[in-house]
């Protein structure tokens, strides 16, 4: 008898501690019997500080935990369990990862509803028959917002000095082009002035041509030897009429000298204007 009741006392003992074990396994996972909860998902582009199990607010009351984190190539999706099928929040709510103090610490989530207030007569439940579009519902998705940081700070002051410096090549280039464009106009009318001056002078360079031939045919005509011989024999004859100029000069300039030549030279020259005054009166 003694044995029967040590062993169930024993047996007890060992079915209380599993179930103490249990309770206590059960409890650190966030699991509560008689509970309702419910989830919802929240997308980040960067989940910095987030982690899971850490908790989940709504005006400064911790409402759960977030339970899953799965990476994306473009995003991290955080799954997010809510303790109490009470909490109504009207849409659009977002979810935004926010420090446990104004001097940093560990992050957290806070849940933020941008709606609009319902009525106080107003019961709607989460679960069942939610209206989804004006209340968060069991399975809704709500957009992330990252928590503010020097990094991403700094990654948007990069953003805008990158786009400053594409606007200033932007502006170079604009002005480039316009420049090209006045550049432009200035060689058609440089060309429009070329093409006149050509016209202009267009009959000048047809004499020029004329000329050119004239003097090649008087080329041509001097390298005939019959040309270039005809030449020389009038050289020569040249010449020699300018020897027999200078003497007939010499002659004539003796024949001066003569003063009795001279002076009959004038009597009969005065003669023969007396007899023409005579004959023509």
């Amino acid at each position: 008898m003694r044995r029967s009741l040590r062993d169930a006392f024993v047996g007890f003992s060992l079915l209380g501690g599993l179930v103490i074990f249990s309770g206590a396994m059960l409890w650190l996972r966030d699991f509560r019997l008689g509970s309702q909860t419910w989830e919802i998902s929240a997308n980040f582009k960067d989940a910095s500080g987030l982690a899971k199990m850490s908790p989940v607010t709504y005006r400064g009351i911790n409402v759960g935990s977030v339970q899953k984190i799965n990476f994306t190539p473009n995003t991290v999706e955080t799954k997010i369990k809510l303790n109490s099928n009470n909490l109504i929040l009207p849409k659009p709510v977002i979810a935004k990862i926010v420090t446990s103090s104004v001097l940093g610490g560990d992050a957290q989530l806070s849940l933020i509803s941008l709606g609009t207030s319902l009525k106080k007569n107003e019961l709607l439940t989460v679960k069942k028959d939610c209206p989804n579009k004006r209340i968060l519902c069991n399975g809704d998705k709500v957009k992330g917002i990252e928590m503010i940081s020097i990094s991403s700070l700094t990654e948007g002051l990069d953003d805008l000095i990158d786009q400053a410096d594409r606007q200033a090549i932007m502006d170079k280039v604009s002005e480039s082009i316009k420049q090209f464009d006045r550049t432009q106009a200035n060689l058609d009318e440089l060309v429009l002035l070329s093409k006149s001056e050509l016209i202009r002078a267009k009959p000048i360079i047809t004499e020029l041509t004329k000329a050119s031939f004239h003097l090649n045919n008087i080329l041509a005509q001097l390298d005939n030897p019959k040309t270039l011989k005809d030449i020389q024999e009038l050289a020569s004859t040249s010449s020699s009429l300018t020897k027999k100029i200078n003497e007939m000069s010499s002659n004539m300039g003796s024949i001066m000298e003569d003063k009795e030549l001279v002076d009959a030279l004038k009597r009969v020259t005065i003669g023969l204007s007396k007899l023409f005054d005579d004959i023509y009166p």
